[in-house]
């Protein structure tokens, strides 16, 4: 009966072990469900995107007020065009902010950064931000530094 009794609270002490894995695994990854999804999309260009992804967060002074919906080739600009849902809270950007690919710490995730203009119009459902500043590539860099330091010699 003890046996029993144990081997049940084992079980049930695994399951909340498990269902706490996959609560946090959810939060971390950005697929949780929660109802700050709803909100008006707007757009940008950029030349290189550099590893970002759909469902990366959408920032304003490093608090998320948004996340990428979707990201396409313009065929047409030859750009990646980046489609993002703001929340419906934050209705005030103006349309001459900007917005940049950022990286959380060395080779940490990408995700986007808007820095806020000074027009007194603000952004619309649709609205299209178009001072875009491209992902900052490591493997470039690298590149760059590696033949700069040859011509040098």
């Amino acid at each position: 009966m003890k046996d029993k009794k144990a081997g049940l609270l084992v079980g049930i002490f695994m399951l909340l072990g498990v269902a706490a894995f996959i609560y946090l695994a959810m939060q971390v990854s950005g697929l949780a469900f929660n109802d700050k999804t709803q909100g008006y999309t707007i757009q940008a260009r950029f030349d290189d995107i550099g590893g970002l992804t759909d469902r990366a967060k959408v920032t304003i002074a490093g608090v998320t007020v948004g996340q990428v919906e979707s990201i396409e080739y313009d065929k047409e600009y030859y750009m990646a065009k980046v489609v993002m849902t703001i929340f419906s809270e934050v209705d005030n950007i103006p349309t001459d902010s900007s917005v940049a690919i950022l990286t959380s710490g060395l080779i940490g995730e990408k995700y986007l950064g808007i820095s806020i203009g000074a027009e007194e119009e603000v952004l619309q459902d649709g609205g299209e931000l178009y001072d875009t500043q491209s992902a900052l590539v490591l493997e470039n860099l690298i590149g760059q530094f590696l033949m700069n330091a040859g011509s040098d010699s």
